[in-house]
């Protein structure tokens, strides 16, 4: 099962949980965390030959978190190493020649036309060798590994998923009546079970379209009711897990910014 299946799964179990829930008529609503996961993948198909990271690993910007099998892109390395070799010899000649007037301009000129086109591929070449070893391109936890050593990957698929903290969100919908009291920037407050009392987050982003309530939140009742998508970035998002259910308070506007 992929991740993000798993956690709409878990979130799908949370949320019945709940019941028939959502706004309580004080500014109260019912809500989830979710998270924009990074997928690490690599950029040509190979063999994972280690695995460094596990799940639940904290990894530092530019850590090494898998190798793949590096022999096809090392011998096209010796291999462009030496015809740019030969094409450097072959220009160190028609520059000879041409400096004892015996070649041509024109010699000189496509010798080293050779000799550029050689470098490139072979710069190329290092290039996709050094990427068989895949860093980490921001601090953050493993989430997910999804290959281990032995097991080949095609180009594409994902063999990690990272969470950098600051991609934690609230997700949570308001009744259109409820937008002219919510603003970019304003205060929440987010409570959760066994969660401490002062959690609060940043409205981050309010949808401009609307939408029938999630059938995963609320009654039979509520679902013909149009909402809009509210996200706020939580202060501490280290105290949160995905697909955690939350409950959401707006503060008072004068004392929300």
């Amino acid at each position: 099962m992929t991740w993000p299946r798993a956690i709409g799964f878990v979130l799908i179990a949370a949320m019945a949980a709940l019941g028939a829930c959502g706004k309580n008529g004080n500014g109260d609503f019912q809500g989830w965390v979710e998270a924009d996961m990074i997928f690490i993948s690599a950029d040509e198909q190979g063999r994972v030959e280690t695995q460094m990271s596990r799940e639940g690993d904290k990894v530092a910007k530019d850590s090494l978190l898998f190798t793949l099998d590096s022999d096809l892109q090392r011998a096209d390395v010796m291999q462009n190493e030496a015809t740019l070799a030969n094409a450097q010899q072959a220009l160190d000649r028609a520059r000879e020649l041409l400096k004892n007037k015996v070649g041509t301009q024109k010699s000189f000129d496509d010798a080293e036309a050779l000799v550029r086109t050689a470098q490139a591929r072979l710069n190329s070449s290092q290039t996709r060798l050094i990427r068989r070893r895949v860093v980490s391109p921001v601090d953050g936890v493993v989430q997910q590994v999804y290959y281990r050593p032995g097991e080949t990957v095609s180009v594409g698929r994902p063999v990690v998923a990272l969470l950098p903290p600051g991609n934690i969100k609230v997700r949570f919908f308001v009744p259109e009546a409820m937008l002219p009291k919510i603003a970019i920037g304003d205060t929440v407050h987010v409570t959760c079970d066994g969660c401490a009392s002062d959690l609060v987050a940043k409205i981050s982003f309010i949808s401009r379209t609307n939408e029938f309530t999630p059938p995963v939140i609320y009654s039979l009742e509520e679902r013909s009711k149009l909402v809009f998508m509210v996200e706020a970035r939580p202060d501490k998002p280290e105290t949160f897990r995905v697909g955690q259910p939350v409950s959401v308070e707006l503060a008072p506007r004068e004392t929300s910014r």
